[in-house]
This record gives C-alpha cells, structure tokens and sequence, in this order.
C-alpha cells in the first residue's frame, strides 16, 4: 500500500509540474478519449479482428513494407507466437538472444514455460552480438532475435554494417531472424534507413504502439502473409482475440499519426539533453554514468552513487517544490548504493535548452544528503 501511495503521489506531483525533461505527464484518460474523436466513429466497431483491427494491421504492413500483420494485445504474446512459429517452421526449438532480451528478463521464463523453447546466449556483452559470436554458438539454433534497441543494456543499438553482417551470419547458420523491435520506430535516425529498410533484414517483426507512440497498449507481428495468418491461429489459442478492441486500435492510429513524425526530432534532441546531463553532473557529482555517450534513439540511462529511495525522493521533492521534473522513476542497480533512472526524451523534453537542464540537475543534487 505504501508503495502504491508513493507511485500515486509521484504521479500527482510530475502532473502538476509546469515543466518536465524525462518521461513526461500521464494524461488523463478524459484527454486521451478527446484525442480520438479526430477520427471517424460514427462506423461499427471491430468484432474479433475485423474492421478498424484489420485497418491498422494493413498500415503497420504498409509502413514496414511487409506483405501482412497481425494485431496483439501485448508485445509479449506476439514474440511468442512469432518464436513459436519459427520453431515449428525451422524445426528447432533454441532462440539464440541476449541475456538481457525482453524474454530473458520481464516475460517470467514465458519462453520455456508456455512455448517450450529454450535460449542460448551469443554473448554477453552489454551490447547486440556481432557476426562472429553468432558463428561461434556452439549448438545449432533455429531462431536469431535481436532486440532494437537492447533496452536493458541502455537502449542500445549496433552500426548498419554489423547488423547486416549479424543478420548474414544467423543465415549462414541456416537460421531465421527475428527483430523484436518494440522501439524500432525511433530508430531510424541511427542507421540513417527508413523503416522499410530495417524490417526488410528480418523474416519477422514486433512493434509496440504504446512505449514510444503513446498508445495504451497493444502490438503487431509483421511478416510474409503465410506467417502472418499461422500467427493469427496462434493468437486465437493464446487468448488473444478479444471481442472488440477498437479504443486501442485509435489510440495506436493516432500515436502513428501523431508521435511517430516526431520521434526524429526526439532522438536529435536527446543527444542535447544528454550531453547537457554529462557536463551538469561531471561538475557537482563525485561519480555518474551517462550511457551511452551519444543516446542511439531518445533513451538512455543515468545512473548515480545514491540508494534509489533517496533518488527518489529528491526527485518527488523538485517536483512539489519547484513544479520542474528532470528524472523519472530510480531503481537499484546489481551493485549497493548505485542506482539508474532511464530518460525519456518526448514532448515535454524539447523546450528544455542545455541550460534548463544543467539548472534542472544542480537544483536536483542540492536535495541530496552530502555524504
């Protein structure tokens, strides 16, 4: 309950803010019902898939440049039923991933439990694996999933050249490719491709429509017609055809419509924000981490030499007291005493000039203890 109250109240402060640098507000669900009304909705509303469902799976193809998709309530279930389907197809149940890939951490063993695969790791470095750690697996895997970028290890993100040549040793091993590209829509700025040409790299393709395209939920698996309609078989026996969907549907039409321009213009100036965290912090904190360097989408992590709770703290206090919000939420990190927040770079971010950002963090630091 306490913890729940501290989230409730945290919630309360950045929306009473009249500026915030990362994350950005919670909209309340008043405002996200206006936001739909820019389209048309005077027409039936789906049943089990059909109408405004089927509309959205032809824009992400269109916009993927893939023969079809298939519409998911979560990101989640659509990655296991693409794996599941490469399993079968291939004929071999191992998916070789990073230890920190979405399945590994935040779907609690889904992958072995429900799908009854099972995992190898290529490396274990804080990045993607490279050609020659694929060649180097030493079993065979039916399944390469990459994810683009590699949240966990700092929205991370290869060069063009090394994911096409990961891409072209996973083929050597005679195995197919999956992007789990949950935040693939902001990353095109870093390889300087459209999306198309991304997508084209795989057999197969996960988006989100609500962690970078401020949707409420829901996903899509983009791929080849016939993988896209054993999908649909799957989703069915997942549970995953709800009667109607259409209010997640307008709410991932308009993030299409409306975040989705804007996501280049978050990536640019997040290396602003970045670089301004870097130089802020490098003159008042003892020890701090801005990785990466140069942010590869509008994400990144900062991390500082304080127990999450105090991070936390001042940060709910900035909030209150000066109705400004630099950092979102701090966790622990795996080593006592250091914590990381992840910045966002959104909306709310872009008016906010290198000197906001350096008062923003020196006002943070002040409400730290000293010690």
């Amino acid at each position: 309950m306490a913890e729940e109250r501290d989230v409730t109240r945290r919630a309360a402060a950045v929306n009473g803010c009249d500026r915030v640098l990362s994350q950005g507000r919670r909209p309340a669900m008043r405002d996200l019902l206006a936001r739909w009304e820019t389209y048309d909705l005077d027409g039936p509303p789906d049943r089990y898939g059909d109408g405004p469902v089927a509309g959205l799976e032809q824009r992400v193809a269109e916009l993927l440049g893939t023969e079809d998709a298939a519409f998911f309530p979560t990101g989640t279930m659509a990655q296991q039923v693409a794996l599941r389907c490469w399993a079968g197809r291939t004929g071999n149940t191992t998916v070789a991933l990073h230890p920190k890939a979405h399945p590994e951490v935040h779907e609690s063993g889904a992958l072995s439990l429900v799908a009854g695969l099972r995992t190898v790791h290529p490396t274990r470095e804080e990045r993607l694996p490279d050609a020659a750690e694929v060649h180097a697996v030493t079993e065979p895997f039916g399944t390469l999933m990459l994810e683009l970028p590699l949240r966990d290890a700092g929205f991370v993100l290869p060069g063009w050249d090394e994911l096409t040549a990961t891409v072209a040793a996973a083929r050597e091993r005679d195995a197919v490719v999956h992007f789990d590209g949950a935040r693939l829509w902001e990353c095109t700025p870093h390889f300087a491709r459209s999306l198309p040409e991304i997508a084209d790299l795989a057999d197969s393709v996960y988006v989100s429509f609500y962690k970078s395209l401020a949707g409420i939920s829901g996903a899509a698996l983009a791929g080849s017609a016939d993988l896209v309609a054993e999908a649909k078989t799957w989703r069915h026996r997942y549970g995953g055809l709800p009667f109607q969907q259409w209010p997640t549907v307008l709410a991932a039409l308009w993030g299409l419509d409306h975040e989705l321009p804007r996501l280049p213009g978050y990536v640019a100036h997040a290396a602003t924000v970045a670089a301004a965290l870097r130089e802020a912090l490098a003159e008042r904190a003892s020890f701090f981490r801005v990785h990466p360097a140069k942010p590869c989408t509008h994400q990144f992590q900062v991390w500082l030499p304080y127990p999450a709770e105090v991070l936390n703290d001042a940060g709910l206090r900035q909030a209150e007291e000066t109705k400004r919000a630099v950092f979102g939420a701090w966790r622990e990190t795996s080593l006592p005493g250091l914590s990381m927040t992840e910045v966002t770079v959104s909306a709310s971010a872009l008016d906010w000039s290198a000197e906001d950002v350096a008062d923003g963090v020196a006002r943070f630091l002040r409400l730290l203890p000293s010690s």
